[in-house]
C-alpha cells in the first residue's frame, strides 16, 4: 500500500456513511456562541454538519468547505491535533513551521469533512452522554445512516482557555483519527520532511474542495 495516499480505514468508513463529520441548525458558523460543555460542542458540530448536508448540492465542494471551516476551527483543537498527528518530528520544527503545519492541517481536516458529508438522505446524529476520563471527557455519540444502521463515534474532549474542544475522534471505539493521521504522515515526513507534508496537505485540500493545484 502506498502510505503517501491520504486513505485509511476510518476515512473510508466515515465516507461510506454519506456524511462528512459534524455542526449548526438555525445559527451561522460565524455567529454561534462558544458551546458551554463537551456535549454542547459535539451537538453544535452535528447541527452545522446536518445543515450543510441538506444544502450540499447548492453549496458544492467549495461552499461546504467555506461553511464548515469556521466551525471546525472553533470546536476542534487544531493545534493539538496537528502536533499529535505529526508526532516526534514536531519537536524539531521552528515556530514558523509549526504555524504553517497547523494552518495546513486545519484546512485539510475541514476539507475532509466537507468531502465526507456531501449529501443528505435522512441520516441522523445523536449525542448519547459523556464520561470522565484521564484525558478530559469522552462524549459518546452515533451517526444513524439512511438505512438505519448506527455507527458509533466518540469524541475526546479537552478543556483549554476557550472551552471544551475536540482533540480526537474514535470510530467504533477503536479507530483513532489522530493515530490514523500520524501513521499516514510518518511516511511523508520521512521522505519530504515538514515542507513535503505541508505541500501534500495543501494539494489534498485543494483536490477535495475542487480547486486547481
Amino acid at each position: 500500500m502506498n502510505h503517501s495516499h491520504f486513505s485509511a480505514t476510518s476515512s473510508r468508513r466515515l465516507a461510506s456513511i454519506g456524511l462528512g463529520l459534524l455542526l449548526a441548525v438555525g445559527i451561522s458558523a460565524e455567529s454561534a456562541a462558544l458551546p458551554a460543555g463537551p456535549q454542547d460542542s459535539v451537538r453544535s458540530l452535528y447541527q452545522t454538519l446536518l445543515a450543510t448536508m441538506k444544502d450540499a448540492r447548492t453549496l458544492g465542494e467549495g461552499g461546504r468547505y467555506a461553511r464548515l471551516a469556521p466551525v471546525v476551527g472553533r470546536v476542534f483543537d487544531i493545534p493539538l491535533m496537528a502536533r499529535l498527528s505529526i508526532g516526534p518530528s514536531w519537536a524539531g520544527l521552528n515556530e514558523a513551521q509549526r504555524q504553517r503545519a497547523t494552518q495546513s492541517y486545519g484546512r485539510y481536516i475541514s476539507a475532509v469533512y466537507a468531502d465526507r458529508f456531501d449529501s443528505y438522505d435522512g441520516q441522523r446524529f445523536e449525542v448519547n452522554g459523556e464520561q470522565a476520563a484521564s484525558f478530559g471527557v469522552l462524549v459518546q455519540s452515533q451517526i444513524i445512516k439512511a438505512n438505519g444502521e448506527p455507527v458509533k463515534v466518540d469524541y475526546i474532549m479537552r478543556r483549554n482557555s476557550v472551552g471544551w474542544l475536540i482533540s480526537d475522534i474514535y470510530l467504533d471505539s477503536a479507530i483513532s483519527e489522530v493515530a490514523t493521521r500520524r501513521s499516514e504522515f510518518a511516511a511523508i515526513l520521512r521522505k519530504g520532511g515538514i515542507d513535503g507534508l505541508i505541500a501534500a496537505l495543501d494539494r489534498k485540500t485543494d483536490s477535495l474542495i475542487g480547486r486547481s493545484s
